[in-house]
């Protein structure tokens, strides 16, 4: 392993410190830094405790609400932003959160929150609250998400992928200021995940206040790059693609579970860096190590190694708006001329199982009756002919340019799809983007074949379906698939809120989208945590989350 090298507590740290307390600039565009060592930080100086991550990538922005990737969710929502009702850290059962408890009608369509008091908001150098949260930031949020008229979205226009995928602005009747501390949100339809939907960082609670400082003074965008939130630490700066900082929110409504003060991302995209930095003390923590790198770590003994069965499928999505991988033939074909084991074998190393389904077997309605098609070369040959693709027609794969959970090495695994597809005729070109312009190009529908995958959000069988396989969930169905039988068992689904009848129709939808293929399901992946030794408290998700609250260095 290359020697690197272990930085000592200098003006650097100072400077860092000192930023993370409000003295630095408090900007998106902070300046640039002009070495190496400004990319990390020393893990603690005296008095102070700093936890540095070395994070996998950049975040598309610091506005959840907006976004749908885990890098994004990580940087923004868990270190900034509370929910009503939020996840543990290493639960799947929602909690109490900004919302102290909770009321639900008997026709399952009104939800009342009763909101905690005597909680405050961070403030920047151009914002200062003048009150504490109450219900007009709960107003303000889902209003948001569910009213296109709503005056900050016309001051502020975006997408919010996430709350359209699962149905929200169609569904949510009214949002309701009962009085300063209460909260009444009316369905159209009953939602039976709607409180496990709420918990997921899309929902988290924004300032009203803030936001129409920002909506007066011209500067509405900035809600998205200079975010105000509840949450355990405040946002200090960022510089793109290098470092996030945050410091510790001293009036924190839960203080107690804050343990550090001052968090540093540093933003380190090569998984072998990552664990050289952890080795080597720069870091604290860092994820998403290839299995070499899990194999090296174990053997030198120098840090600490979790490991858990993720919660994750890694697939091969097809654009079924595009041709060729519109015929069904072709998707068939493609799926079967793709050796899963071998490549499984190569990328995983152990540390992943076959996928079948579009989802994990964990998740309950799994079916588990479902079986991948064999892999046949001649059979593949065989299926393209009949759909008209000569030999030598070419065509795009696209591949992730970041390590994620469900996937360790994405240029790997396209690089053998590609030798698989050559076996049947097919020029494979890889092509690759920045992270945040992938995922862009991809909601955009201009992907072919691409790798993907998912993590689960909430414990519920429709964030698997729901949200990322019907009709109107373009937020993260880059597949864009669409089938009116596998849509209304989903749907349906929805409504229900017996459990039994809700499993049965998620296991006839599992059997249509394997008839149908949007995707080739590839592997579910352990997923695995570097952290120093000093490091206490840190759980791995059930969702993947990197969270930091009750984390301490010691």
């Amino acid at each position: 392993m290359k020697h690197t090298k272990l930085f000592t507590l200098s003006a650097l740290a100072t400077s860092l410190l000192l930023a993370a307390c409000g003295g630095g600039n408090n900007t998106q565009s902070a300046a640039p830094a002009s070495d190496e060592t400004a990319k990390t930080a020393p893990a603690s100086s005296s008095g102070s405790k700093t936890l540095v991550y070395c994070s996998e990538g950049s975040p598309s922005g610091f506005d959840p609400a907006q976004w749908t990737d885990g890098t994004s969710f990580d940087a923004s929502a868990y270190p900034i932003y509370n929910g009503l009702v939020q996840f543990p850290r290493n639960g799947t059962e929602i909690q109490p959160a900004l919302a102290e408890k909770w009321d639900i009608s008997e026709d399952n369509k009104t939800y009342t929150f009763h909101l905690r008091k005597g909680v405050k908001f961070h403030s920047n150098e151009s914002f200062t609250p003048s009150r504490e949260f109450n219900a007009d930031d709960v107003v303000f949020t889902f209003k948001r998400l569910s009213d296109p008229n709503f005056a900050f979205n016309k001051a502020y226009p975006t997408e919010f992928p996430y709350a359209v995928d699962m149905g929200l602005p169609d569904n949510i009747a009214n949002v309701e200021k009962v009085d300063d501390y209460t909260v009444k949100i009316t369905l159209k339809e009953v939602d039976a995940p709607f409180l496990q939907n709420i918990a997921m960082p899309f929902a988290y609670i924004g300032s009203a206040e803030y936001a129409d400082k920002l909506e007066k003074a011209g500067k509405a965008a900035d809600y998205n790059t200079q975010p105000i939130g509840t949450g355990p630490f405040k946002f200090v700066s960022y510089n793109k693609d290098s470092q996030i900082r945050y410091a510790k929110h001293a009036d924190y409504w839960n203080v107690n579970d804050v343990h550090i003060d001052n968090l540093v991302f540093a933003i380190t995209k090569d998984s072998a860096v990552r664990a050289q930095k952890v080795a080597a003390g720069e870091c604290h923590v860092s994820a998403y190590p290839k299995t070499a790198e899990v194999e090296a770590a174990k053997k030198a003994g120098k840090i600490n190694i979790i490991e858990q069965s993720g919660f994750n499928l890694g697939y091969v999505g097809y654009n079924v708006e595009k041709a060729p991988f519109k015929d069904l033939k072709v998707r068939q074909a493609l799926d079967m001329a793709i050796n899963r084991d071998a490549i499984i074998n190569a990328v995983y190393q152990g540390a992943g199982t076959a996928a079948t389904n579009p989802m994990p077997p964990t998740q309950w309605s799994y079916n588990d009756t479902l079986k991948n098609a064999p892999y046949d070369v001649e059979k593949a040959k065989s299926l393209l002919a009949e759909a008209g693709i000569k030999e030598g027609t070419e065509i795009e794969l696209w591949a992730m340019p970041v390590q994620r959970p469900y996937n360790p090495n994405a240029k790997l695994m396209s690089e053998m799809i590609q030798a698989d597809w050559a076996k049947i005729g097919l020029k494979t070109k890889i092509v690759s983007y920045e992270w945040g312009e992938y995922l862009k190009r991809l909601k955009n529908g201009e992907g072919g074949a691409f790798l993907m995958g998912w993590t689960g959000d909430n414990g519920d069988p429709d964030n698997w379906l729901g949200n990322l396989l019907t009709c109107k969930a373009k937020g993260s169905n880059y597949a864009r698939f669409c089938h009116a039988e596998f849509d209304k068992l989903v749907n349906d689904a929805r409504v229900l809120t017996d459990k039994a009848q809700r499993e049965d129709k998620y296991k006839q939808a599992q059997v249509i989208f394997k008839e149908q293929l949007p995707w080739t399901t590839m592997a579910h992946s352990v997923v695995t945590v570097f952290t120093a030794k000093n490091v206490q408290g840190f759980e791995i998700s059930p969702f993947g989350n990197m969270r930091f609250d009750g984390v301490k260095v010691e």
